[in-house]
């Protein structure tokens, strides 16, 4: 009896101590699956998991440029908070990330509900024995922000949701290579001071109507690493389509017809090009994971799908993260390699259309009527009948562009932006300690022309190019950046203009295509006739540009133009490209 009033205590206490338990149900969940938080109601739920468990810390790095603060969790089971005591613990890192598109917001709630769940415990907590999470819930601050009904015309739900793009208008999932946005910038410092293992972001497809709640996309087809890619082709890809498929949630890869919206007319597939998110980190030897619910599929599901590939991910990496990260460095220091440098470079990949296999889709019957309103083809997709066809699939993919990457480049010190922008990369740099002077391979361009629209803040330009050696004086202060390192597939898309996505193409270099000196008509009409007397050859070559060029013979100017450049005034900088390509290592290594 002596022992009575001691339970009543006890009970007393644990009672307390259960109402002393942080709320933890998430915004998504008392909604019934049908809201999900605003900006500052996610950065609370976000403190207060990470006050509910030592292991989980609520961080930030970066700001938006309307002055919000980009929010981070890192969950570590020994509540490790820097990437130099995680990575001492031999743990893989992996970053995920929500929201880049701000309407796309599944993954915000689904990784919100997991994390909570992991520091609930209930044995949860052994997805952390060999990985550490990084969790961005909002990249795009600003863009959430801009809430609403009615932001995603193709989408079911949640009831509001924030706009596709940043602030300043600028589609984050286009800007990892450029780096224009702010986030983009304080992301790619985040990358490089974490240097995580795998990656996944978070995002809703548009499209056809299909049966799948989720698909995905791995970087299988060329542009990673052979030994990552192996990894990923038959250990993580196999895993997830089997575990997910236990799940009853099939999920297949990332759907692209031939014909938009038309499944039977097949599908194709090709790298993703390092301006897109899991195309940069394929770059960076740093496998990434594409989630694309289907937007069509209610919001609660497509939640639930992305809840469970995330989980999965980490439960595969629990069981293979010591393979990842041994693939990881063998695939740095192949990378850094001699032998990489002598291989030609694809900086741009072409799907064949002659090469295909066949696939099993799981689709709705549809038909293609004409519209009466447009005259275009309207699709209308019937879910009362769900169909399985087996469709060609375009996957075989080639070279399309390859380069002869070289020991490593020179920049002159005035290209002030770009070398900044280099440098957000992560990518090693030396100066030169003084001025020099080196003929060096490099491009001419020509026939350069912008585009007419803007795209993501950008005229971006075409043109062709030409091997080039050139004698520049480099001045102290420029510098050198040796290929010897794992970033050297970055530096080759960045600095290469026959990279779609280069610093060149993007407009970076936009002055050196313009004209500053000019000709008065009346020294050249007398210099021209002059130059046409004395050296023949030159007159043949009038002729025949007289001839081939109709729009040429019809203007004074161009055609006065034509013979100043080739006079000994002409501007020997005009179209050349400044940056210098070394493929002697003796000169690298004498810098």
């Amino acid at each position: 009896m002596k022992a009575y009033p001691s339970l009543l205590f006890l009970f007393a206490i644990a009672i307390s101590l259960q109402a002393q338990k942080p709320e933890l149900t998430t915004f998504f969940e008392k909604s019934g699956g049908l809201k999900t938080p605003r900006y500052d109601e996610t950065v609370q739920y976000c403190q207060k998991l990470a006050a509910a468990s030592p292991m989980l810390h609520y961080s930030v790095f970066g700001r938006s440029p309307q002055g919000r603060d980009l929010p981070l969790l890192i969950l570590d089971k020994e509540g490790k908070t820097d990437p130099v005591s995680v990575k001492s613990s031999n743990k893989a890192v992996l970053l995920v990330q929500a929201c880049i598109h701000a309407g796309e917001c599944d993954g915000k709630d689904a990784g919100l509900m997991l994390l909570r769940d992991i520091i609930a415990g209930n044995d949860k907590e052994k997805l952390l024995d060999k990985v550490s999470i990084l969790f961005i819930p909002i990249l795009n601050v600003d863009g959430h922000e801009r809430f609403g009904p009615f932001n995603r015309i193709n989408q079911d739900g949640p009831e509001e949701m924030g706009w596709r793009t940043t602030a300043q208008n600028l589609n984050l999932n286009r800007d990892y290579l450029k780096a224009d946005a702010p986030e983009m910038q304080a992301w790619l410092k985040l990358f490089n001071e974490w240097q995580p293992d795998f990656f996944i972001d978070c995002h809703v497809t548009d499209g056809a109507d299909y049966q799948y709640v989720a698909t995905y996309a791995l970087e299988t087809l060329g542009n990673m690493d052979a030994g990552l890619t192996d990894w990923v082709k038959t250990y993580y890809e196999p895993a997830l389509i089997s575990e997910m498929n236990n799940l009853n949630q099939p999920i297949f890869p990332y759907v692209q017809f031939r014909n938009w919206h038309d499944p039977r007319s097949g599908l194709e597939n090709w790298p993703a090009p390092p301006m897109l998110s899991q195309g940069y980190t394929a770059v960076r030897n740093c496998p990434g994971l594409l989630i694309e619910t289907h937007m069509l599929k209610p919001y609660k599901q497509r939640v639930e799908a992305t809840y469970s590939m995330l989980k999965i991910t980490l439960q595969i990496l629990n069981r293979s993260s010591a393979e990842l990260k041994a693939a990881e460095l063998k695939a740095d220091a192949r990378t850094a390699s001699k032998a990489f440098r002598e291989l030609p470079y694809t900086v741009e990949w072409n799907t064949l259309t002659t090469d295909s296999v066949l696939r099993e889709f799981k689709g709705f019957e549809y038909t293609m009527d004409s519209s009466d309103l447009t005259g275009g083809l309207w699709f209308k997709y019937d879910r009362s009948k769900p169909a399985t066809w087996r469709i060609p699939s375009f996957e075989k993919c080639v070279p399309e562009k390859q380069v002869k990457l070289p020991e490593a480049y020179i920049i002159p010190a005035e290209w002030t932006t770009v070398i900044e922008r280099l440098k957000l990369h992560g990518i090693r740099m030396t100066n030169l300690k003084k001025e020099t002077s080196l003929n060096l391979n490099t491009y001419r361009f020509t026939d350069v022309k912008w585009q007419q629209r803007s795209y993501e803040g950008r005229h971006k330009l075409g043109y062709k190019l030409h091997d080039s050696i050139e004698n520049h004086v480099f001045p102290a202060g420029s510098v050198i950046i040796d290929m010897n390192q794992p970033a050297a597939r970055v530096i080759a898309h960045l600095l290469e203009p026959g990279s779609p996505d280069s610093f060149v193409a993007w407009g970076f270099f936009d002055a050196i295509m313009e004209q500053k000196e000019y000709s008065e008509s009346y020294v050249m009409e007398i210099e021209a006739r002059r130059m046409l007397a004395e050296n023949p050859q030159l007159k043949t070559e009038f002729e025949k540009k007289m001839a081939d060029d109709a729009a040429f013979a019809k203007d004074p100017e161009e055609i006065l133009n034509w013979f100043y450049s080739r006079t000994p005034w002409w501007d020997l900088h005009f179209c050349v490209y400044p940056v210098g390509r070394i493929f002697d290592r003796k000169v690298v290594d004498g810098l």
